[in-house]
């Protein structure tokens, strides 16, 4: 029997996401026998309440929906407790509720603790956690999923880093990120790593450059406070770019252990090349987005936002070129964009191969496009390769042709949900799909760095309309090099 405790878990992260898929868990079988979850929350309400708002949002988050005989027994191992997240007595009284549990069952309960929180109580709920007795391990594990931000810069980072390590060990802490448990994501290792085809031509000799794209319709939306001290340098290179990154770019795992893999991810992040005041204008572009349309209708810009200051200089997109000077990716160029109010939603990586000069001039490749393998989890997952062939009559011209794998909608649907995986996973006591510590550091050391930099250009900022593909900026930074976005997400024609 295990516990699962939310903090935070009324929220939209627990409403939308959290319990849903806790719930999905239940129903596939997933959870520990007579597991249970308590969601901690500030707001007042009754158990009833709670109750009728999770069926709520199990019926229309969950992907199997809301079925009346899986509620009946699910709805018997939630339940809600209110209380102060800074409110020690509220911690107690819950410990005394799980101690008392245990002295039922005659066995320690393993606990899973998830923090759901705005990030000021990250620090403030571990240490209650550890005041109040519940984190004490009594013969059974006790873990903590720990949301994003981890921190709010490198020396916040390592304070919070501190406080956890001073009541959990390192190999029971859990730092999500949501990007890690995506099912397409996951493939990346399996992709490189069991078709022979691929390993020989995976580094500096035969690739040419290696782009990751995540492009966001949507506005900072309700996000208002923690974007504006955040910004998209914080908010997505930290985590999830650099974390794709690391995956893309490893060299192969002694195994498959969660050890190995975080070794070889560790060593990409940390040969990332800094980026340097004099070099800053060849390797980065920020943008902030004005207003401009969308689908027809007018969108007010970021300094328009609620709560967002009229000369705010945050910045809502970056572009970046980044190098991995190492003996496999020496010399690869790696193009990094992300932002906030574009004309697409778009997630992919794409690892475009040099062309082979040897045996065709230049003139055969004159209307083809380079070979490149995509990587698409938004807005639809595939796996794509575009390959030349000759032009139909002639042996001396080439043309583009592509060949794609798409998710059938059907068999995604049966696929377990990110949050879903990443939970299983943490209860089983596997951190393969979640970023160590060091990893964590080093990523924020990179980030500062190009922070540090911006501080001193003032030219650094460049606004772009709401509803458009970004600043022209970002065109030139790859253009420049004789190369272009690949924004589709599936190969060109």
């Amino acid at each position: 029997m295990s516990i699962i405790v939310v903090f935070g878990g009324t929220g939209d992260l627990g409403r939308k996401k959290l319990i849903p898929d806790i719930y999905n868990l239940y129903v596939d079988n997933n959870l520990p026998p007579e597991c249970r979850v308590f969601t901690v929350g500030r707001s007042i309400r009754t158990q009833e309440e709670y109750k009728e708002s999770v069926k709520d949002s199990i019926s229309k988050y969950s992907r199997f929906g809301f079925d009346e005989d899986a509620w009946q027994g699910f709805e018997k191992l939630v339940s809600y407790r209110q209380f102060d997240f800074n409110d020690i007595e509220g911690y107690r009284a819950l410990e005394a509720e799980l101690s008392e549990m245990e002295r039922e069952c005659k066995n320690p309960l393993g606990r899973l603790f998830y923090l759901a929180t705005s990030h000021e109580f990250f620090s403030p709920i571990v240490k209650r956690l550890r005041a109040s007795g519940m984190a004490d391990s009594k013969g059974a594990f006790r873990r903590l999923v720990v949301e994003k931000p981890f921190g709010r810069s490198l020396e916040s980072a390592r304070r919070l880093n501190d406080e956890i390590r001073g009541v959990f060990a390192e190999e029971d802490i859990y730092r999500i990120d949501h990007y890690l448990g995506n099912e397409m994501i996951q493939n990346i290792l399996s992709l490189r790593f069991s078709n022979s085809i691929l390993g020989p031509v995976w580094d500096r000799d035969y690739i040419d450059n290696i782009q990751i794209s995540i492009l966001e319709e949507a506005g900072v939306e309700g996000r208002e406070e923690y974007y504006e001290s955040s910004g998209v340098l914080r908010d997505m290179v930290q985590n999830h770019i650099l974390q794709l990154m690391s995956l893309v770019m490893m060299e192969p795992p002694a195994s498959l252990a969660p050890g190995d893999i975080r070794k070889e991810k560790l060593e990409v992040i940390r040969s990332i090349r800094d980026i340097t005041p004099e070099d800053i204008g060849e390797n980065v572009v920020l943008g902030q987005y004005g207003e401009g349309l969308i689908k027809g209708e007018m969108a007010k810009g970021y300094r328009s936002e609620k709560g967002i200051l009229s000369d705010s200089t945050t910045e809502t997109f970056a572009a970046l070129r980044l190098f991995v000077p190492n003996s496999r990716w020496s010399g690869v160029p790696v193009y990094i964009r992300t932002g906030k109010r574009l004309d697409r939603k778009l997630l992919n990586i794409a690892i475009e191969f040099k062309n082979p000069l040897a045996t065709y001039d230049k003139d055969a490749f004159a209307e083809t496009q380079p070979s490149v393998l995509l990587i698409n989890i938004l807005p639809q997952e595939s796996i794509s390769l575009q390959l030349n062939m000759k032009q139909p009559g002639r042996l001396d011209r080439l043309e583009p042709f592509g060949m794609s794998f798409f998710k059938k909608a059907e068999l995604k649907n049966k696929n377990p949900e990110t949050y879903e995986r990443l939970i299983f996973d943490a209860i089983k006591g596997d951190s393969t799909r979640y970023a160590g510590w060091e990893e964590i550091e080093n990523s924020w050391r990179i980030v500062e760095s190009i922070l540090d930099c911006c501080k001193e250009n003032s030219d650094s900022l460049h606004f772009y309309s709401a509803g458009s593909g970004g600043p022209k900026e970002a065109e030139r930074l790859i253009e420049k090099d004789g190369r272009r976005w690949w924004g589709d997400g599936n190969p060109r024609k």
